[in-house]
């Protein structure tokens, strides 16, 4: 296993939660969400135990396709409940209010958990928590409009097939505009790469907010 790479899972683990997605994916979607609350498929390997974090409902316009729980969002059980959060609300121009509303707005970090931290950060998202269950989730979200894909582990999902760097991808955003909008993650680590790249706040931003707008208002 090379040095960065997260340690293997045990199959039966893995087997056990796959066969909780199947019938899921057939199952009401409040049956579904506690299914995924009550995951512990990655227990071993989180520092502070499972406590997986989300926000969905099926008729959500917007999804937030983000990195992982930090150690406050652990804590209060609510996404994005964090400078990060601040400053993405900011980015949006949506209040709280509109943001936690789960009719609007679905939240689906790529891991639910907080996953500890390492020499520069949080680390990575356990990769189980995609494999298990996020297929089966975006699948209840018909009404989607607007995917905004925040940071490298979102991007590597749901842009596969962008190219470069995450700054050449964010750059490129008329690329996938208007459904979907890859972002740099709002935490203050990224306050250098913002004060790097004016254009972002300048060109990007703007656009963004008016498409946030519209979407909510329910237009096309």
């Amino acid at each position: 296993m090379e040095a960065g790479e997260p340690p293997d899972v045990p199959e039966g683990a893995v087997a056990r939660a796959m066969s909780l997605t199947r019938p899921a994916a057939r199952r009401a979607l409040p049956a579904l969400l506690r299914d995924v609350r009550a995951c512990t498929i990655c227990a071993p390997h989180l520092p502070l135990g499972p406590r997986p974090v989300l926000q969905l409902d099926a008729t959500a316009r917007i999804l937030v396709a983000g990195q992982a729980p930090g150690r406050k969002v652990h804590a209060s059980g609510q996404p994005f409940t964090d400078a990060s959060g601040d400053r993405l609300r900011e980015w949006l121009g949506v209040t709280p209010a509109v943001f936690y509303d789960a009719a609007q707005v679905a939240i689906l970090p790529m891991g639910f958990c907080y996953p500890g931290t390492g020499k520069s950060g949080d680390l990575p998202p356990r990769h189980e928590c995609a494999e298990t269950w996020r297929a089966t989730l975006l699948q209840r979200l018909p009404e989607l409009q607007l995917t905004l894909v925040i940071g490298q582990y979102a991007l590597a999902y749901h842009l596969p097939e962008a190219k470069g760097s995450l700054t050449d991808v964010v750059r490129a955003w008329r690329d996938h505009w208007p459904a979907v909008v890859p972002l740099p993650h709002p935490s203050p680590r990224n306050n250098l790469w913002l004060r790097r790249n004016p254009w972002f706040e300048e060109e990007l931003l703007p656009r963004l907010r008016r498409r946030v707008a519209t979407v909510l208002r329910g237009a096309a």
